[in-house]
């Protein structure tokens, strides 16, 4: 599969992310007055595989080797915890621990060798390997079984022998296996990568030479340093991610940054001069993941669906142990009239085996994954989707198991997760949910609010006449609402008065009881506005019951604005003619008919439903309103 690399460098980030070649020809994106002539962009038949994100100050550490210290030996767990100076101890697993003629009792081997007890004492000074990032509320996992990464190889100084990638065919295997016979490892070990595909003999030879200098200087900087620290450091993003897979079938490497440029160019003068060519400095005035569409990728990253290309989708749900992604048909039917319903599953199901695994490379999504598939009737079926999943994971660099499909369609996997993925990069967790997805809703909150202000009453002192209440304005209105019932069943119940305040910005599990006194002095201060206040509103709605008027609100408070109709959508200057405890009736300043207050014995009732109630027309052709009343008491 053609494929090309993408390197975007700013002063924050850096963002790197593997293009494969989709198999379709570039599509036309625009067409000139003459049919000859059409424009295509870079993006045009390449899709975005795989994403990288490195930011300053929080770089991977995945690769870096310390000097450390012993904190602390878990015999009941096989496992030690280090100190390599971060702030969470590295954890060592018996597994991982490589001493150099001492054999080590592994799990699996009938207790044979010493135990991590014995090989390890609380103190005592060891040099390990970060395999995998802290996580969460993990920290770092460790090896004593170090490694040091170059182009072809990578080189163990304790181990033994040569291997190579098993991700290659048996037959390129074998001729690297006699490339690399021989070869003078001086009492380590060699693992020969996947990129090291046509590699020759030199290739091998040449970059030994730089492994044994880099061992070197990390052999000297152990001995001089003092426990905890670190005493190599792996290679910055955009290397180490070039290094690890730009390999013959890349086309190019595309980078944005002439710093970069340089430091690949560089790196590829050392290991591998044929391929500095293909290293390319991007010039142009679009940006360069937004020229290949790579930014639109990134943005998709954060929705829990994926469409397909039928008509059906995935929905992604993340869990604190698991992935899981439920496949839908969604409004994808089937093709033609003989389409059955076992075609139109399995269809749906192919294209979904696919877009899953491009989504766990592109998330980067590690440990249990469990896929639901559509339920499929026929074995035959099932085993054509397990094996087009098996496929698409081909691609995936990343150390993948999968089980069986079952009865039910259910695929368990589990893929290695050594970083965060680009979602937990870029993202936090929700401040108001908590990262639980869901919060409370207004009726909710609105009710266990009326239990406290119940509670509050009937402790006040019988002095105390009102409170002044501080909350979302998005719940107070479910007090002050459909004729404010909630509202005076409450003071009916309490025997005081309760006024609200607060704004959009305050979270709907927000109370406060800000003030407590007289009725009076609670509202001069709750009441916002006054009789002849001029005030620029942002006219958000028509009016429920008269046409020409329309509403205002100001952090929950309602402003009827007559004959503002027109206007909705607009800000206007309006003046208060009538000012209640929730609501206010307000004229345009720069026109329109004057309101009349109410008469002939009309009496609309209190303010609180001033928009919740209709205003009748008089005979003449004038507006009657309900009147405001400045009070609302108890008994109302």
């Amino acid at each position: 599969m053609r494929k090309q690399v993408l390197v975007s460098v700013d002063r924050g980030e850096t963002r790197v992310a593997l293009m494969e070649a989709t198999g379709k020809p570039a599509a036309p994106r625009g067409r000139s007055r003459s049919r000859a002539k059409t424009t295509t962009t870079p993006s045009d038949g390449w899709r975005v595989a795989e994403l990288y994100f490195e930011r300053r100050g929080n770089r991977s550490i995945v690769g870096n080797i310390y000097k450390g210290r012993v904190d602390n030996v878990l015999p009941g767990l096989e496992a030690a915890f280090v100190d390599i100076g971060l702030d969470k101890n590295g954890f060592l697993h018996v597994d991982e621990i490589v001493m150099p003629g001492v054999e080590v009792a592994r799990r699996g081997r009938g207790g044979k060798g010493k135990t991590i007890g014995e090989l390890l004492k609380p103190g005592q000074e060891v040099v390990v390997q970060v395999v995998k990032d802290p996580l969460k509320t993990k920290g770092a996992r460790l090896s004593m079984e170090l490694t040091i990464a170059g182009r072809y190889m990578v080189y163990t100084p304790t181990g033994e022998g040569i291997g190579v990638s098993k991700r290659l065919d048996d037959k390129e295997r074998e001729r690297l296996r006699k490339e690399a016979r021989g070869l003078d490892l001086k009492g380590g070990g060699a693992i020969v990568r996947t990129a090291a595909q046509g590699a020759k003999r030199e290739d091998f030879e040449r970059e030994l030479q730089y492994l044994f200098k880099l061992h070197e200087v990390l052999d000297k900087r152990v001995e001089a340093a003092t426990a905890p620290a670190m005493v190599f450091q792996e290679a910055d993003l955009s290397v180490r991610v070039v290094r690890d897979i730009f390999s013959a079938d890349f086309e190019k490497a595309v980078v944005d940054d002439e710093q970069q440029h340089h430091r690949l160019v560089s790196f590829f003068s050392r290991t591998a001069p044929e391929l500095v060519e293909r290293v390319e400095l991007w010039q142009e005035s679009k940006p360069l993941f937004e020229a290949f569409d790579v930014d639109k990728e990134i943005e998709g990253l954060l929705s829990k669906r994926v469409d397909l290309p039928s008509g059906g989708y995935l929905l992604i749900d993340y869990a604190e142990a698991l992935t899981v992604i439920d496949v839908n048909s969604g409004s994808f039917v089937g093709r033609g009239k003989q389409a059955r319903l076992e075609d139109t599953i399995t269809r749906t199901n192919l294209e979904a085996a696919d877009e899953v695994v491009r989504q766990l490379r592109l998330r980067d999504i590690g440990g249990i994954i469990v896929i639901d598939f559509i339920d499929m009737a026929r074995a035959k079926n099932r085993d054509t989707v397990l094996k087009t999943l098996r496929k698409a994971l081909d691609e995936d660099r990343t150390k993948t198991f999968t089980a069986e499909i079952s009865k039910l369609g259910l695929v368990e996997m589990t893929r290695q997760n050594v970083t965060e993925g680009v979602r937990e990069i870029i993202t936090r967790p929700c401040p108001t949910c908590h990262g639980e997805g869901v919060i409370k809703s207004e009726d909710t909150m609105a009710i266990e609010f009326e239990r406290r202000l119940r509670e509050v009453g009937s402790r006040a002192k019988r002095a105390t006449e009102a409170f002044l209440v501080q909350m979302n304005p998005r719940v107070s209105t479910k007090f002050t609402g459909e004729g404010a019932r909630m509202l005076h069943a409450l003071e009916e119940e309490t025997g005081k008065v309760f006024h609200f305040e607060g704004s959009e910005g305050l979270p709907l599990d927000h109370f406060q009881i800000t003030m407590e006194g007289s009725r009076k002095d609670i509202e001069e201060r709750a009441i916002p506005f006054r009789e002849g206040d001029e005030v620029l509103v942002q006219i958000v709605e028509p009016h429920m019951y008269e046409v020409d008027d329309a509403v205002a609100k100001i952090d929950g408070y309602i402003i009827s604005v007559v004959n503002g109709g027109r206007f909705v959508g607009e800000k206007k200057l309006v003046r208060i003619e009538e000012a209640g405890r929730t609501a206010a009736v307000a004229t345009l300043v720069d026109g329109g008919p004057p309101a009349e207050p109410g008469k002939d014995g009309e009496s609309g009732g209190d303010e609180d439903s001033l928009e919740s109630k209709p205003r009748r027309r008089g005979r003449r052709g004038g507006r009657r309103r309900s009147a405001v009343k400045a009070e609302a008491t108890p008994s109302e």
